[in-house]
């Protein structure tokens, strides 16, 4: 793990580092030669104040689960769009630990460095892990994009001060876009056709989607314990 800094810090102190941290992030194509690859989201239950973060890893290309593992930890930083890294970070942390083997590239449901600051969820976990990251969101955090035709493979470049951060992609026909963004150790064109590559019938790329599934299951159970 290469994440040295504090968690338990000020909204202005993350901001700053944020900044600093993002200096760090390095764009490079994808790994040619991927044999698993990893999935990571997390569910919020509110009744209790928990979340529950999903890590899966698949075999690469057929997209055969490998692994499952997951973690319910208390909340320790508060929801505030643009820091959720501080928030969700820590506890994909711990779940990753769990894996008897890990990914060479990991999908993230959240930002990449399509971020006011260039560091998203992906950006920030992948440098903690040193490890190739993906963003694919499914709410645009920041920037502007011209308009997209709703079909499949469909894609416009996501612009933020004037700079490419990157794409808002059509993954079904006639369904709201998603939000594609090199994390850490990516590129936008490597990260494009990974995404490409894991769609199946649903919006969500298959992976993202059976760490989204259970995610939603531990939350699930949590409330009801709860």
């Amino acid at each position: 793990m290469n994440c040295r800094h504090e968690w338990d810090i000020s909204p202005q102190e993350a901001i700053s580092l944020q900044k600093s941290l993002a200096q760090d992030v390095r764009l490079q194509p994808l790994p040619e030669h991927i044999e698993i690859l990893g999935a990571a989201d997390i569910g919020y239950v509110p009744s209790v104040e928990r979340l529950a973060a999903a890590v899966l890893t698949f075999r690469w290309p057929d997209l055969t689960i490998l692994e499952r593992v997951h973690v319910i930890a208390p909340i320790l930083f508060p929801y505030i769009p643009g820091l959720l890294s501080f928030r969700e970070v820590p506890p994909l942390l711990e779940a990753f630990q769990q894996l008897r083997r890990p990914p060479d590239v990991l999908l993230c449901d959240g930002q990449g460095i399509a971020h006011p600051r260039k560091l998203g969820l992906a950006s920030h976990l992948g440098l903690c892990l040193n490890l190739p990251t993906v963003g694919c969101a499914k709410k645009l955090l920041c920037g502007r994009h011209d308009p997209l035709d709703l079909h499949r493979g469909n894609y416009v470049p996501l612009r933020y001060r004037k700079e490419t951060v990157g794409f808002v992609f059509c993954s079904r026909d006639g369904v709201k876009p998603i939000y594609i963004s090199p994390g850490h150790l990516a590129d936008f064109d490597t990260s494009l056709e990974l995404v490409r590559q894991c769609l199946g019938r649903f919006r969500i790329p298959t992976p993202l989607r059976h760490a989204h599934n259970l995610a939603t299951e531990l939350r699930q159970k949590l409330a009801a314990s709860g």
